[in-house]
């Protein structure tokens, strides 16, 4: 009884300091989960559940025929339908992606570039059917399409029109929707694809400033201030704890700068650097997935502690996003992570605790400087635009990636699980029937293909025609296109409709790989010095240099992977050709004809093996090239890794290899194997 009384006391007690606090305590950032799959049904029924679960705003994630402008039925979109997000076809399809969902109060990110003018449309036409005012809505599309040049590969048109229609959706919403952020610039990808935080700080930057230097002739002078507040930022969060309190802290600093210096805004509203996160994906492991909620915690940490320069929004992938697709019991782990530094500990209740700090400063203006350094670099060069076409940059994320990866390979960076501490008990977080991930039913594709031909039969089709050959006229007459796409939206047009008649104005481009001048080649170890002398032996058995097609079928951008397998393949003494992302099975097998590879590797990381691999594979039997080994490398689960194993494929590979030399040595083993065969 008496504990008791004590425990109740104590509680009083805390409610009593806690109101006496509340005043002092901040008001959270927003809180959401990267979300969407399958269906816009489907993924309704899980925004409406993790809202009722207490998180705060969205965060929607697209699938990449959604993406890159294709709709579901192209056949560029097969087997990629409803993998990696939510397939929105039409209005049809947002309608029902925001069912009951009052967007009047809603935050709303949607993780789009290459289309977010077109997925901004459709999201505006969806409020304006629902009656809620153009004015009224909140929230924010990323809209960067210079990082998808450098690291996830989701690009439609060049560069230069992809600027201007980035620079559209700012000169349209500053007024029209004047509580919605226009850009989000992304230096997320960035880090992913293996930028050191200088990097990460310079490139993200050089970004704005091309952007807003691009809109400087569009704006009202008096009103350019107002359009540069607008601007905001999607950063990464990884596990160099102090580091990126650093980093964050130079944003802060940089950004302040730049307006001040560059642009002369005045007002400190309009100078603030506001941004959102997701912590680090690259960094969470396939071995003893588990370590990946402390990880993740530390992370957020790193964006939530610095009052000074703390995240606005804060997203967090789950423990298992190595493995697969997170389900909703994981996804709600996540946030109730959040929900227990926000509303648990006394985080809020203080001011900055490292204002002042000599470690923190000094650090800080290191990297300001550097930052500094790279971005005249960058300008030198032309800015941002003209640094992407010569592959500067991209050269440069390939090389510290490269230099990532040796770390980790050598020992020198230490991943707990991975290249140390290794020894480990079996994962109950992995004993269920589903494996701890969530899959997609297959059926669901062909169920939003049939959906798709049933919306184009009943809208009015004249009325979708001329929407589109206005859309035409606005992007060749280089007016604004927000209007016009709007007004597609309303007349039924589709993702792939808007995107081809773009594609016929702007035309397409393929990004430089940036594997072929790629510095930072990886010390010459002993055992690389071996592979390479093995290398050189079959070559010569072989009478001519062993040579592997690298290809990334499908729509799957993320190309990190890939570059790294190319560089050490040519570094093992290889001779390699890859050409980057988004190629069809038939052209992959057209290219393995055309060069007489001895081998091909696929790299898959949207989900969309199965049918990706099995696809090529049937058009090498076809060619007459059913004896070519394919390897395959990607996010595949145990059970698909052994249905591509049945169906031909002589190796996959997962996040746990990760030693790349090895993965090399492997390769011309199964390159000597085959050709002993056929000899």
């Amino acid at each position: 009884m008496t504990d008791q009384r004590l425990g109740t006391d104590a509680a009083q007690q805390k409610t009593s300091r806690n109101s006496e606090e509340g005043s002092k305590r901040d008001k959270p950032w927003l809180m959401r989960t990267y979300a969407g799959h399958s269906t816009a049904q489907a993924s309704n029924a899980l925004y409406r559940r993790n809202l009722a679960k207490g998180q705060t705003g969205l965060s929607v994630a697209f699938d990449l025929p959604t993406q890159t402008g294709y709709d579901s039925d192209h056949a560029l979109a097969k087997g990629e339908v409803g993998k990696v997000g939510v397939p929105v076809g039409h209005l049809g399809d947002m309608l029902a992606l925001f069912d009951g969902i009052p967007l009047d109060r809603m935050n709303t990110s949607m993780t789009i570039n290459a289309t977010a003018p077109w997925l901004l449309a459709l999201y505006i036409a969806t409020a304006e059917r629902k009656g809620v005012a153009r004015a009224d809505l909140q929230g924010t599309v990323q809209n960067d399409i210079v990082k998808e040049y450098l690291s996830r590969g989701t690009y439609i048109f060049p560069p230069k029109p992809s600027l201007k229609l980035t620079a559209d959706v700012v000169a349209f919403t500053y007024r029209e929707v004047p509580k919605w952020n226009p850009m989000n610039v992304c230096s997320y990808h960035l880090q992913e694809a293996g930028a050191t935080e200088v990097q990460e700080l310079a490139f993200a930057l050089s970004t704005a400033v091309a952007i807003l230097d691009s809109l400087r002739e569009r704006i009202d002078p008096a009103d350019f201030p107002q359009a540069v507040g607008r601007i905001s930022f999607f950063v990464n969060a990884g596990i160099r704890f102090i580091g990126e309190i650093c980093k964050m802290r130079a944003f802060t600093r940089l950004w302040d700068e730049i307006c001040r210096e560059r642009y002369g805004v005045e007002e400190e509203r309009y100078r603030r650097f506001r941004y959102g996160v997701q912590v680090n994906s690259l960094g969470l492991t396939e071995q003893q997935p588990e370590n990946n909620v402390y990880r993740i915690l530390l992370e957020m940490l790193a964006v939530t502690l610095s009052k000074d320069a703390r995240a606005r929004a804060v997203q967090l992938p789950a423990w298992n996003e190595a493995l697969g697709l997170p389900r909703p019991w994981d996804q709600q782990w996540s946030l109730r992570l959040q929900q227990i530094v926000a509303y648990e500990t006394d985080l809020l209740e203080f001011g900055d605790i490292f204002a002042g700090n000599p470690e923190i400063e000094g650090r800080v203006e290191q990297l300001c400087a550097a930052a500094r350094e790279e971005m005249a670099r960058i300008e030198n060069l032309g800015g941002a635009i003209a640094a992407v076409e010569a592959s500067y940059m991209k050269e440069q994320l390939v090389a510290s990636a490269t230099a990532r990866f040796q770390a980790i390979e050598s020992g020198a960076q230490t991943v707990v699980g991975v290249n140390r501490f290794v020894e480990s008990e079996p994962s109950p977080l992995l004993a269920g029937a589903d494996g701890g991930i969530m899959t997609v039913d297959p059926a669901s594709e062909q169920a939003t293909v049939e959906a798709l031909l049933a919306w184009r039969a009943q809208r009015d089709g004249g009325a979708a025609q001329a929407a589109v050959a206005e859309l035409k006229s606005a992007a060749a007459e280089g007016r604004n296109i927000m209007e016009p796409s709007i007004a597609c939206a309303h007349a039924g047009v589709t993702t792939g409709e808007w995107g081809d008649a773009l594609r016929q104005v702007f035309g397409e481009y393929r990004a430089p790989t940036g594997v072929a001048k790629a510095a930072a080649r990886p010390q010459a170890g002993e055992s690389l010095e071996s592979l390479r002398a093995r290398v050189a032996e079959v070559s010569e058995r072989l009478g001519r240099r062993i040579k592997m097609l690298v290809g990334k079928p499908g729509l799957d951008g993320h190309s990190n992977g890939a570059e790294q397998i190319a560089v050490r393949a040519r570094d093992s003494g290889f001779e390699v050709v890859y050409e980057g992302i988004r190629l069809t099975p038939q052209q992959i097998v057209n290219a393995a004809l055309e060069e007489g590879v001895h081998v091909i590797g696929l790299s898959i990381l949207s989900g969309s093996h199965v049918a990706l691999v099995q696809d090529t594979l049937a058009e090498l039997r076809a060619q007459g090239l059913g004896d070519l080994p394919v390897v395959v490398g990607g996010i595949i689960p145990p059970e698909d890794a052994e249905l591509l194993a049945e169906a031909g494929v002589a190796a996959v590979y997962t996040p746990k290899d990760y030693d790349l030399t090895a993965i090399m040595a492997d390769i011309l083993e199964i390159v000597d194997g085959s050709s002993r065969e056929a000899a």
